[in-house]
């Protein structure tokens, strides 16, 4: 008959499995509603040994949210083949998948939490935004710095996503579906607007469009605002 006997964890082992069950539970409740006791009874551990491993709460909160960030950063990552419009759908459709699986940790960084206003907090938010902005970039097949209205449009629209899925975890009362085609949308529409004013801009633009198909997200905006004109 053979006993059970329980490996005892690295300390780089047991940080990765701390930090795992932290950012299960901040992505379930506010990190404000989850105790120290609680991430150490998850952990099969005594609270005195998570403060080993981490000085406090909001230590082991940032580190769970430097993992977050480079999960969510990681979503706006799709191979340049194929209609811009198809790969943004993909993109956005990961995104929701993580707001939905982290939605109110996702909320608590965006709104306020513990960690809120440190510059740890600043830099990984900015980190993801940052990533975004990039990809977004070499989505367009833009190589070096972007033009000033181009920057605009891209950034502008990282900013109306976040406070869309921030909307839409407040009740969820539009289907996410229909929101991850309307984001797709949004940023055709920034795009147009500022190219009525940016040759540069207006040329890339169009050589995106010839791109995509006829059922498109972007042909498919054409269309209903050409529809709702003749209304």
């Amino acid at each position: 008959m053979s006993t059970g006997v329980r490996r005892r964890m690295g300390v780089e082992e047991r940080r990765q499995q701390l930090i795992g069950v932290a950012l299960e539970l901040f992505s379930k409740r506010s990190p404000d509603e989850v105790s120290i006791d609680e991430i150490a009874s998850r952990a099969g551990i005594s609270r005195p040994l998570v403060y080993h491993y981490f000085p406090g709460k909001l230590s082991l909160y940032e580190a769970a949210l430097r993992r977050a960030a480079e999960d969510l950063s990681s979503r706006f990552a799709e191979p340049h083949e194929g209609p811009l419009g198809s790969r943004l759908r993909r993109v956005m459709a990961r995104f929701f998948d993580f707001v939905e699986e982290h939605g109110p940790g996702f909320s608590a960084l965006m709104r306020g939490g513990p960690a809120v206003g440190s510059s740890t907090t600043n830099a990984l938010v900015d980190s993801v935004r940052q990533a975004a902005y990039e990809q977004m970039l070499a989505h367009m097949g833009v190589v070096g710095p972007a033009p000033a209205r181009l920057e605009v449009v891209v950034r502008s629209w990282i900013s109306l996503v976040e406070s869309t899925a921030l909307i839409w975890l407040d009740g969820r009362r539009v289907p996410r579906e229909e929101l991850e085609a309307k984001l797709v949308q949004d940023f055709a529409a920034l795009a147009a607007v500022a190219a009525a004013r940016d040759e540069e801009l207006a040329t890339l633009l169009r050589g995106l469009l010839k791109q995509e198909p006829g059922d498109g997200p972007f042909t498919d905006l054409a269309a209903r605002m050409i529809s709702l004109a003749q209304e």
